[in-house]
């Protein structure tokens, strides 16, 4: 018993590691406004959700964002908005695959994961966290939707912004972070169970 929490601990801290790193490899896509950047973080929480179970999937994104905290350029509101968007995608992937572990299962759960994750990010960017950068930060809303339209003439204010740009960015996000860990974690797997 003692053993097996041990390398659930090992495990969680190392994919927490790879995930922090992660992080730094971030890019802009074409399309979307300049400060939606793409990263591949949220792979090793999803395969510690898938491995471990849902709850290690939240763990490893608290970590990997509690240890980005002090080179923060966005006051901390960018690593909330990471933890609570990235953990509401791994979490429901994690807790439907938890019910039936199997392939199809796997895509049914990232599906609906990354639908999930589209649509809190929406809600929350909307009530939430657009509204905290305004406050903390004091980025004028007009600026942020500048920022979009500058990449999507169609983005012309906050709901623009948000179905044109956030939305959108979240179901590619998902989307290629669930194919990704859908590639490799056959193989990574023996590893990373118990």
């Amino acid at each position: 018993m003692e053993h097996s929490r041990t390398k659930v601990i090992v495990t969680v801290g190392l994919l927490s590691a790879i995930a922090f790193v992660l992080m730094y490899l971030e890019f802009q896509l074409p399309l979307f406004p300049s400060f939606l950047k793409f990263d591949f973080s949220d792979i090793p929480p999803l395969l510690a959700s898938f491995a471990l179970g849902p709850v290690y999937g939240i763990f490893v994104e608290i970590v990997k964002n509690v240890i980005h905290l002090p080179v923060s350029q966005s006051a901390g509101i960018g690593e909330v908005a990471n933890f609570v968007v990235g953990s509401i995608y791994v979490y429901t992937v994690g807790i439907i695959y938890m019910r039936s572990k199997s392939k199809k299962s796997a895509v049914i759960a990232m599906v609906i994961g990354t639908i999930a994750m589209a649509i809190a990010g929406s809600v929350l960017n909307y009530y939430v966290f657009l509204p905290l950068y305004q406050k903390i930060m004091g980025w004028p809303l007009s600026a942020i939707v500048g920022m979009g339209k500058a990449v999507n003439s169609h983005i012309i204010d906050l709901k623009t912004l948000i179905a044109y740009g956030i939305f959108p960015f979240n179901i590619l996000k998902g989307f290629v972070i669930s194919i990704i860990t859908f590639l490799i974690y056959k193989k990574l797997s023996p590893m990373l169970k118990m």
